[in-house]
């Protein structure tokens, strides 16, 4: 056989098997293959998509094998190899294609209404292009750790600016507050494209406040600029809030921008890591406004959503894994979905790549998973609960009773007794307090998270912290 002619028989091969095979995985996984070498033995492709080998091989090799049969008269083992190379082209291709996809749909949302031309253009002339094209509704699995904050924000994006406003969204790390925030946003650009929407990171607005301050001579004309683009929005999404805590200019801009916009109506999301009364130095006027609506907090998620998650994931990626593994991956990374997500993305890919099976060894290895237990310390469980309670160790260990400082304690022992498993006498050692105090604290504790969700939110995001 000829190799001048492994376009032909390709092709051929592709026109049998847009018959046989269903549209969308004939397009995402079939298409992209590139034809690189056949003998008498074996028909050889390259992919860039790491799943696709174990994709293909499990659905549609017989297909494929029969295809190339009906072709060149012979049985040909049909070979699939991921190329990294061609992996980074197919990237740059499918962002190009993403980016066509979006700015036709914002031309298929321009509509006329009432005499007026309304059009949502590109997201990008509103700073609106941040969202992310994955962060929906649709795709977001509700549990009894984040009903609340859910329903709250189908509202919102259902009627903006009338209920819940602001609607204030807290919770640790990678729990899935600025999926809920983006979702809001996607509903509203899809259902009313006459609202402009902007989505921006608290780091990105005082990034923004510091450029516009930037420059003496064009403070006036630069300051006019920042403030149309934040305040002439229907809807405002601010995503991590406590990062502009401590800084007066940015605080003063928030404040106004969010009286003016909550003045004329317009809808207003934020999230957080907190509460805002935790957020250490945010002003009380502010404070006060963003408990002006309705405060939801996004919990841990229980083992049953995580799981729920991780199928999800397999389904939307077409991926066969079995319900052990699931189970595994959500009983390991029970305190982070962006973790979650991540190691699964991970052993999937790796699995695929290197054409093993996943079973729970393979997938330990693949995680670097260790069944020892971590080794924690009472000075770094210590570090991490000041820091973020924004006070000092010397106040966290001493004796002070202030409402923060006490919390602070209380939690930093709690941890110490729950991470390390030490005796309560040790741990009294090492706070230099009596054990009777010890034991009073972390029982305390561990009564109110019971009840407390902010509590419970602040544990989790501290746990976190020390994990990493």
């Amino acid at each position: 056989m000829g190799q001048e002619n492994i376009l032909e028989i390709w092709n051929e091969v592709l026109l049998i098997l847009e018959k046989t095979i269903s549209e969308s995985t004939f397009n995402t996984w079939i298409v992209p293959l590139e034809p690189q070498y056949f003998d008498e033995n074996s028909f050889v492709v390259n992919t860039g998509q790491a799943l696709a080998p174990s994709i293909l091989r499990k659905n549609h090799y017989e297909e494929i094998v029969e295809a190339l049969k009906k072709t060149t008269g012979k049985n040909l083992e049909f070979k699939i190899i991921f190329d990294e190379e061609l992996a980074k082209t197919f990237a740059k291709k499918a962002a190009k294609r993403a980016a066509q996809l979006e700015k036709e749909n914002n031309e298929k949302n321009t509509k006329t209404a009432g005499g007026f031309k309304y059009q949502y253009d590109s997201l990008t002339q509103m700073q609106s292009s941040n969202l992310n094209l994955k962060y929906k509704f649709e795709n977001f699995v509700v549990g009894s750790n984040n009903k609340l904050a859910y329903v709250a924000a189908q509202t919102v994006a259902q009627k903006p600016g009338i209920k819940y406003n602001p609607l204030y969204i807290y919770g640790g790390p990678g729990l899935g507050k600025t999926h809920l925030m983006q979702a809001i946003g996607h509903y509203i650009i899809k259902n009313r494209p006459d609202l402009k929407v902007l989505f921006i990171t608290a780091e990105e607005f005082v990034n923004d406040v510091v450029n516009a301050l930037a420059r003496g001579d064009e403070k006036t004309k630069k300051m006019n600029s920042f403030r149309k683009k934040y305040r002439e929005v229907d809807v405002l999404l601010i995503d991590d809030i406590q990062l502009i805590a401590g800084k007066t200019r940015t605080e003063e801009e928030v404040f106004n921008t969010f009286n003016t916009l909550h003045g004329s109506g317009k809808q207003i999301v934020i999230t957080s890591d907190r509460t805002p009364k935790e957020i250490p130095s945010l002003s009380d006027r502010l404070v006060s406004r963003f408990e002006w609506g309705l405060m939801a907090d996004i919990q841990v998620p229980d083992i049953e959503t995580r799981m729920a998650i991780l199928m999800n994931l397999a389904k939307d990626s077409n991926v066969e894994v079995p319900n052990t593994i699931i189970e595994f991956l959500a009983t390991v990374y029970s305190n982070n979905i962006r973790e979650l997500e991540g190691a699964f993305n991970r052993v999937t890919a790796y699995a695929s790549i290197n054409e093993v099976p996943l079973t729970i060894d393979n997938v330990k290895k693949i995680i670097n998973y260790s069944e020892k237990e971590k080794s924690f310390t009472f000075d770094g469980i210590v570090d991490e609960v000041a820091s973020f309670y924004n006070i000092s160790v010397k106040e966290l260990k001493g004796t002070g009773r202030s409402a923060k400082i006490a919390e602070a304690r209380q939690v930093a022992i709690y941890l110490c007794r729950d991470l390390t498993k030490q005796s309560f006498p040790d741990i009294g050692k090492y706070f230099e307090k009596k054990h009777t105090t010890i034991l009073y604290s972390y029982d305390k504790v561990k009564e109110e998270l019971k009840t407390n969700h902010s509590l419970a939110n602040s544990i989790s995001a501290i746990t976190n912290k020390i994990n990493s």
